[in-house]
This record gives structure tokens, C-alpha cells and sequence, in this order.
């Protein structure tokens, strides 16, 4: 590796060494680059020390794109086939994805799950290695891309959400979209009251408000933030109320 190489790499460590959250001590990464490309290795602590280790670094110049292989841990042992039948279900039952085809990666092949009477509205792909989950098909929103994706989430063996569905047709994406996903996710919580708390967005970063009766709840607000495909970052200024 040239010094250059060296130089960007040191400039990324001293970045994710100063943010309190990725805690490189307790979860230390591997990190290589190779003609511009970052691959982030390893396991972290939780979905916004993910997302803030590669906002970090790939706002270091000479990073021209990351190969992204960070991992959390799961909220709960399961073997893949178990990860893949829980989200199977949970888009089953979601009422947005009432007219998708829904299939599954078994075994090298693509196995229907649901086949809708009529042509379907959009297809949802899902295939689970390791606990990563990956997401492939055709959507009608950016909306239904981002639900799909904390629905994979919240399944607790997830490590990780590669999120590859296309929205067909294109639209573009706005400030407003990603506000109109974070209330869709916070009300779809059954452990969080939609109801109080308030929600802003500006270039991607979401602001949480309002008050909240556990500190658990402020939590969970704040993670399902977070697991909203195209979120950055989250301020969290939920209060607990007394």
C-alpha cells in the first residue's frame, strides 16, 4: 500500500475513533483501500454506529466509494431460513404489499411465496446469507422500498439490509419522501406512539421531537429512524415525560 493509501486510511481511523458511537475499541474494523475504494469490515454496535462509520468515511477525501461489509449484531440467534420465512410473513401480512408477488432465494432457487391472482402491483425478492438479508424485485414507491426494508430489519436475526428493490417508475426523492417513510414506520411500531412524536428531515438528516412516557420507546423511535433506507443521520430529541 503507498503512503497516500496510508495517509487516507489514518485520516478515517482518527474520524470513527472520534465518534463515541462506533467505538472502535470495544468493535475495532478492518479497513482497506484499494484505488479509491474503502471496504469496511467487522461488527458494530448497532444500525446508527453502521451508518455514521460510513458517513464518516466517506466523507474523507480520496474515499471514492465503500464496499460496505459491516455488520451488527442480532437482537436473536436464527438460522437463515428462519430469518427468510419471518420476513416472508411480515410482508405477507403488510397491507401495502397486498398486490406483490412475494418469493424467496431457497437453496439457489427462487421460490414462490405468494403469486397473486392478478398481475402483481410489484414483486419483493428476499435472500438471507449469514443473516444478511438482500432485497431485490420491483416496487411502486420509494415509500414500499424503505417499508420493505425496516420490515427486514426488524426482524431481530438481521445483521444487515442490502436493499437492491427498484422503484418503477422512477421518482425522485425529496426531504419530504423521507419524512413521509419515518411517520409510516413509527406508526407501523407497535411500540412507539406515532402520535407524539414529530418529524423533520433536511438533506437527509431526521429530527425526532415531541416526548415519549419510557426511555425504551425513545429508543426504539429513534432506531426505526435509522433503519429508513437514505437516512444519514438522526437527532434524537425525544424527551421522556414524567
Amino acid at each position: 500500500m503507498d503512503g497516500k493509501s496510508n495517509e487516507i486510511l489514518k485520516e478515517i481511523g482518527a474520524a470513527l475513533e472520534r465518534e463515541p458511537r462506533i467505538n472502535l475499541h470495544r468493535n475495532p474494523l478492518r479497513l482497506t483501500l484499494d484505488e479509491g475504494i474503502l471496504t469496511m469490515e467487522g461488527e458494530v454496535a448497532e444500525i446508527a454506529a453502521k451508518k455514521l462509520a460510513l458517513e464518516l468515511a466517506a466523507a474523507v477525501p480520496g474515499v471514492a466509494g465503500i464496499a460496505d461489509r459491516l455488520r451488527i449484531p442480532p437482537a436473536e440467534a436464527m438460522e437463515d431460513g428462519e430469518i427468510r420465512d419471518h420476513i416472508g410473513d411480515a410482508f405477507i401480512q403488510e397491507p401495502a404489499f397486498a398486490d406483490y408477488a412475494v418469493r424467496a432465494w431457497i437453496f439457489g432457487r427462487l421460490a414462490a411465496i405468494r403469486e397473486p391472482p392478478r398481475p402483481p402491483a410489484g414483486d419483493l425478492e428476499v435472500e438471507v446469507a449469514d443473516g444478511v438479508v438482500t432485497l431485490n424485485g420491483r416496487v411502486g414507491s420509494i415509500s414500499h422500498k424503505r417499508l420493505a426494508g425496516v420490515l427486514a430489519w426488524w426482524v431481530p436475526g438481521s445483521r444487515d439490509v442490502v436493499n437492491g428493490l427498484e422503484v418503477s417508475p422512477p421518482e425522485e426523492d425529496t426531504d419530504d419522501e423521507v419524512i413521509d417513510a419515518v411517520r409510516l414506520v413509527l406508526e407501523k411500531d407497535p411500540f412507539v406512539n406515532a402520535a407524539q412524536i414529530r418529524v423533520s428531515c433536511r438533506n437527509r438528516i431526521v429530527t425526532l421531537d415531541g416526548a415519549v412516557p419510557y426511555p425504551r420507546e425513545l429508543e426504539m423511535a429513534e432506531a426505526d429512524s435509522w433503519y429508513v433506507f437514505g437516512v444519514d443521520r438522526v437527532i434524537n430529541r425525544l424527551e421522556v415525560s414524567a
